[in-house]
């Protein structure tokens, strides 16, 4: 059994005789009265999914997961294909345990796949991924008058993303896969 504060997004909990890996938690802390944790999870049994707050008295049942770095290889439907770079060995992934993270996915990204008894539950990207720029409007001459001034542009993956008006397109990126935000050119 494991304290609440462990509990995290792609870890597996047991709840009720059935495993579910976490999507969302949130760890709250109110003004008045005790902390807690609210954890959205989804059952790797049935796909329910299940919302549940822990009070930080309260201990969980932590599964043990298997964490291995693998390779982004393609989207079939609404399977993703991944390969372990040291066996080669491919496995596929639902996309709805891959949940919003999936608009960050392009060829050849390195991610690290959660297994549990060799089946993946969950995904962990990089903080940051570089992407070229498909698509960027010109700036517009006097648009820097007002200051800290953006524009849509689109990546090559076809995300939609706010950055400075200097970026042109060809150019590398850097977004932060945490907040979806432009974090700076790519070198």
């Amino acid at each position: 059994m494991a304290s609440t504060s462990e509990v995290k997004k792609g870890i597996v909990i047991r709840q009720a005789g059935d495993l579910f890996v976490v999507v969302e938690f949130q760890h709250v802390n109110p003004g008045k009265g005790a902390a807690f944790v609210r954890a959205r999870m989804k059952s790797l049994g049935n796909g329910k999914v299940l919302e549940v707050t822990y009070k930080t008295s309260e201990s969980v049942d932590i599964v043990q997961v298997d964490f291995r770095t693998m390779q982004f290889l393609y989207k079939s439907g609404d399977n993703f294909a991944f390969m372990n770079m040291e066996s080669y060995e491919q496995i596929e992934m639902n996309g709805d345990l891959i949940g919003d993270e999936a608009k960050y996915l392009k060829e050849g990204l390195d991610v690290v796949v959660g297994l549990y008894e060799g089946r993946p539950v969950s995904i962990e990207l990089p903080k940051k991924i570089k992407y070229k720029v498909a698509e960027a409007p010109p700036a517009v001459r006097g648009d820097s008058a007002t200051g800290n001034v953006t524009k849509e542009i689109v990546l090559d993956n076809g995300l939609h993303v706010q950055a400075p008006i200097f970026i042109k397109e060809g150019e590398e990126v850097l977004i932060n896969t945490e907040t979806g935000d432009y974090s700076a050119r790519a070198n």
